[in-house]
């Protein structure tokens, strides 16, 4: 196993395509969706999409319904965090769902095809129980996070 530098992981992830899904999801529901993309890293892949989580902002959200995708290339690892009001009407269970067909796609190495799964998916739910409404405002950017400060 290799390790990936944040320069590594952009040609990991096409940023552009992920961003419009991401896009399309949000455009119908109120939720907002980011993509956090982790380098390699010793711990808890859970802990560290916690973290990113409250970093990003994702509970600032109206009606709490953020959803975070955490993505860690070099294990193949992903989890997929709703907010407060998102898993109120989910569960975890759905969660589960989204995580292992993610990963189906990670394990031969498609990180984007399967994030764009994983949106289009939660897209779908997000909006079964948050349907869009006039005048929604974006909350938080579309943009994939690498973990680096903004410009």
């Amino acid at each position: 196993m290799h390790r990936h530098t944040k320069r590594g992981l952009r040609g990991l992830i096409d940023a552009a395509r992920v961003e419009e899904a991401i896009c399309r999801a949000e455009g119908r529901s109120t939720g907002e969706l980011r993509v956090s993309v982790a380098p390699f890293f010793w711990g808890r892949v859970r802990h560290s999409a916690e973290r990113a989580f409250a970093r990003l902002g994702m509970e600032r959200t109206r009606e709490r319904n953020g959803v975070l995708f955490f993505l860690v290339p070099s294990r193949r690892k992903l989890v997929v965090l709703g907010d407060i009001g998102v898993h109120a009407k989910v569960g975890q269970a759905f969660w589960d769902e989204v995580v292992e067909a993610v990963s189906a796609r990670f394990k031969e190495g498609d990180f984007t095809g399967g994030l764009l799964e994983g949106i289009d998916r939660v897209g779908r739910k997000l909006a079964k129980h948050f349907p869009p409404k006039a005048k929604d405002i974006d909350e938080l950017p579309q943009k994939v996070d690498f973990g680096e400060p903004p410009p």
